[in-house]
């Protein structure tokens, strides 16, 4: 029906269907996001291991995608990647690999790939654009994983120049929402603070904050994320990265962010900064100048209301969140 509605069907394997990002487009297309002849196919870590090409390849050869969101990767916050910096090149570097490959082998017409801020340069200036990714060595906290997303950028511009493959890349900053990782340990700073918060609130006890609350970063909502990819599927055709981002102006610190939390989950115990653990890099902030040429009006979600939202979601969902 859609064929002879003169609509090319679509059908979009989404890797890592299952975490914050892939969670978030999967509610916006349902939501009235979606568009007739657009098939969706969520898939994660149970339905192939990635980091293996027979299991990639086979599971492009079931789905037969025309298109591929590649969400896929193994992430953790700051003192993971500390830890593991030769785990996250690794599984990364075989996980880009073997999905861009399977990709290009099974004739998919468009892939688009999830980088992060981190990729770019530790000693630069800001703000940073896209021009910049290979510009200099990324912070050395985060080198391994930092490196393995930079080689997307490097392979795509390969499919396109040898293949003709319209493979392109968005960069995101730092993303938070629903179905986050809510890990202290592991997981990124905000869904880490919006757990702590809530475990001080219900114990009584002090929050203790890691770092000096000083170090500045971009929020991006991931239901404004899970949009902005719609529209890169559908509409950005350059192979170039393009950054998403909320506005250099809408930069928050870490005291601020966790204000926001405190405010939100009505904490009212005391804030404690643990200055003997590492801040990460200071600031990084993005340019979203590319994104405004081409969507000018795109309404980002409040920080707070955003904050609101994923802490209410968190409250609700706390016995199956990730921790």
């Amino acid at each position: 029906m859609t064929e002879a509605a003169g609509l090319v069907p679509k059908r979009i394997l989404v890797t890592g269907g299952t975490g914050l990002v892939g969670k978030a487009i999967e509610k916006v297309v349902a939501n009235g996001e979606g568009r007739p002849g657009e098939e969706w196919i969520f898939v994660s870590s149970r339905d192939a291991d990635l980091t293996n090409a027979t299991e990639t390849k086979a599971l492009f050869e079931q789905h037969k995608p025309t298109h591929v969101i590649h969400l896929a990767a193994m992430v953790g916050g700051l003192f993971k990647n500390i830890r593991y910096n030769l785990d996250f090149w690794r599984r990364n570097i075989h996980i880009n690999d073997n999905v861009l490959h399977s990709a290009y082998e099974t004739g998919v017409q468009k892939v688009v790939s999830c980088l992060s801020t981190c990729i770019f340069p530790d000693k630069t200036t800001y703000p940073i654009d896209e021009s910049m990714i290979h510009n200099g060595p990324p912070h050395s906290s985060n080198f391994g994983y930092s490196y393995a997303k930079r080689m997307i950028d490097v392979q795509n511009r390969g499919y396109f120049e040898q293949h003709g493959c319209l493979f392109t890349a968005v960069i995101p900053t730092n993303v938070f929402g629903p179905h986050d990782n809510f890990n202290i340990e592991d997981g990124h700073v905000l869904p880490g603070l919006i757990h702590k918060v809530y475990l001080a609130k219900q114990t009584g006890s002090a929050l203790t904050i890691w770092g000096t609350g000083k170090p500045r970063r971009q929020f991006i909502y991931s239901l404004d994320l899970a949009r902005l990819f719609l529209w890169v599927l559908r509409e950005y055709d350059e192979v170039e990265p393009i950054i998403l981002s909320v506005g250099e102006e809408d930069e928050v610190s870490i005291r601020e962010a966790a204000e926001a939390i405190v405010e939100a989950m009505d904490f009212r115990g005391e804030l404690v900064f643990d200055t003997t653990k590492a801040d990460g890099q200071f600031k990084k902030t993005a340019s979203n100048a590319k994104l405004r040429r081409y969507l000018p009006d795109f309404q980002f979600t409040p920080f707070r209301q955003a904050v609101k939202e994923t802490c209410a979601w968190f409250s609700t969902n706390y016995t199956d969140a990730r921790k």
